[in-house]
């Protein structure tokens, strides 16, 4: 183009495919081969590319493989599942916590439902202990004192709850009392390792 020549104010397609045309044969000019020598060039690159991609997604799959297995191998034991040992105990603990909140309510019925509840435990601790009867009173009628220490404790409460579960509202259970009935089941659940 000469100065004199007027600016282009069209689309020169020719132009773009010239451009294309030379980038292709830019390796030995307009030869054949040079084309082939392009495009073995641009595999090479390709290639070496698609190999560091491949590397890298594979160490990341090692990582995050490996990653998995130290998590996985710390949480076993949290959900594990646990002996029915320990869990019978972590029962009667939880059961014990409910206990100890109804106790210290406010609510005189919450005192009421705490001692019924721990006279519930006790006939469980009765059966685990082999000692059969049809309640609470013909278990403990069956127990040996000089294998029960707390026998007499657990008498005592039994013998609140018996007057909570006859009478009702009528018995009037203060505070002071429920406090010693829970403490004379707690004795008892101690000496046994309920608690």
């Amino acid at each position: 183009m000469t100065p004199a020549d007027p600016p282009i104010d069209f689309l020169n397609i020719a132009y773009f495919f010239q451009l294309i045309y030379n980038a292709i044969f830019i390796f030995r000019g307009s030869s054949a081969n040079g084309f082939a020598d392009f495009a073995s060039a641009l595999w090479i690159f390709v290639t070496i590319i698609a190999y560091l991609i491949s590397f890298f997604c594979i160490g990341l799959l090692v990582y995050f493989t490996m990653r998995l297995h130290q998590i996985s191998r710390d949480e076993d034991p949290k959900y594990a599942t646990i002996p029915k040992e320990i869990a019978d105990v972590q029962l009667e603990h939880s059961r014990w916590a409910y206990i100890r909140q109804l106790i210290e309510s406010p609510q005189e019925s919450d005192w009421r439902q705490a001692i019924i509840e721990a006279d519930i435990m006790l006939d469980e601790l009765l059966s685990k202990l082999g000692l059969l009867g049809n309640g609470v009173g013909d278990k403990l009628k069956l127990a040996n004192a000089s294998h029960f220490r707390t026998l007499q404790d657990a008498w005592e409460a039994h013998r609140v709850r018996n007057e909570i579960a006859h009478q009702g509202f009528a018995y009037k259970l203060s505070d002071q009392l429920a406090y010693r009935t829970i403490g004379h089941y707690e004795n008892v659940f101690r000496e046994f390792n309920e608690i």
